[in-house]
């Protein structure tokens, strides 16, 4: 048991033990059904895929930790002293992987549209992928919030930067602003990402 913990205690050896259960499973389910990997198009579509819906998942993940739990206990924790646990220590690497999992679904998310031939369709909304587009859209404008409005204010209120109190007070608020309208984003955004597969138009 104390050797699982601590395994288990190393985020490293977590996420390489998920790899190789990943391919164990995909491997036994070869072997079970004769039906096994074949590196062609589709299979790279889909992986492709499932890398961005896998960075998605961290991105929104952590968009919605910040709004709905971070953000609204850090003002209730008493005494106030004890606030700079979560900007010293939680908020950076919140932020850290909050960052880069919205560069990554990003990315992931162009190569995919690419991939599959209807990249300039969907961001000039060309019929039938224009539902996707704005879903593009609306993730474009969210990533562009996360690097060159919350990360640069975020910095100045962790003390990453040089800043007056008066700066930090006005960073928080602006950081705080379009944190939330990210969070708004999200809800249309996630909804056009599922719309254009599954239908729901």
């Amino acid at each position: 048991m104390a050797a699982i913990a601590a395994f288990f205690s190393s985020l490293h050896k977590t996420l390489v033990a998920g790899v190789v259960l990943l391919i164990v499973l995909i491997v036994l389910v070869g072997l079970v059904t004769g039906q096994f990997i074949k590196l062609g198009n589709p299979w790279w579509l889909f992986f492709w895929r499932w890398l961005h819906i896998m960075a998605g998942i961290m991105w929104m993940g952590l968009l919605w930790y910040l709004n709905f739990v971070q953000t609204p206990t850090v003002q209730k924790i008493e005494p106030a002293e004890h606030r700079a646990a979560i900007t010293k220590f939680i908020a950076p690497n919140v932020l850290f992987w909050f960052r880069y999992s919205a560069l990554a679904t990003v990315v992931f998310g162009l190569i995919l549209a690419f991939h599959k031939g209807y990249l300039i369709q969907a961001l000039t909304f060309h019929k039938p992928v224009y539902t996707i587009g704005i879903g593009m859209w609306l993730a474009l404008i969210m990533a562009f919030n996360v690097w060159f409005i919350i990360w640069p204010n975020q910095k100045k209120v962790l003390g990453l930067v040089s800043a007056t109190s008066e700066e930090k007070v006005a960073a928080a608020k602006l950081a705080g602003m379009t944190s939330r309208i990210n969070t708004m984003l999200s809800i249309p955004m996630l909804y056009c990402m599922v719309a254009q597969q599954n239908g729901g138009l």
